[in-house]
């Protein structure tokens, strides 16, 4: 039952997404154990804690929170003000990520892949 949760949340239910989409989800999100701790790209990092997030741009904030996905809108000063970000996990150690100036991201549109960040001792 916990994979249908993800498309009844607000974070999600706005999406305009085709059905190759939505069944990719369910089965992504169907092993992964939670969207929480820090992600990293291109150089990039972010924290997810709960409904708390630093962003990649340092700024702690509140988002939506879901067990497998999150959404915030991205806060001044940072670059893409005012943007919404979504991101979805696609398993363990992987997740899509969209920033996008519209409400909701385009069934075409490409995210990024973040993934775990690793730990160097």
């Amino acid at each position: 039952m916990t994979d249908f949760k993800i498309l009844n949340t607000s974070i999600l239910a706005g999406l305009r997404i085709g059905p190759a989409l939505v069944i990719m989800l369910l089965a992504s999100t169907a092993s992964a154990d939670a969207i929480d701790g820090d992600w990293c790209h291109a150089g990039r990092h972010l924290l997810i804690d709960g409904s708390k997030i630093v962003t990649p741009g340092g700024s702690t904030i509140v988002g939506e929170y879901d067990r497998h996905a999150f959404r915030y809108i991205v806060p001044k000063p940072e670059s893409g003000a005012g943007e919404n970000v979504f991101m979805v996990m696609r398993s363990e150690e992987i997740m899509s990520f969209w920033q996008t100036p519209e409400e909701n991201p385009a069934s075409d549109s490409k995210p990024e892949t973040w993934r775990r960040c690793q730990n160097i001792s």
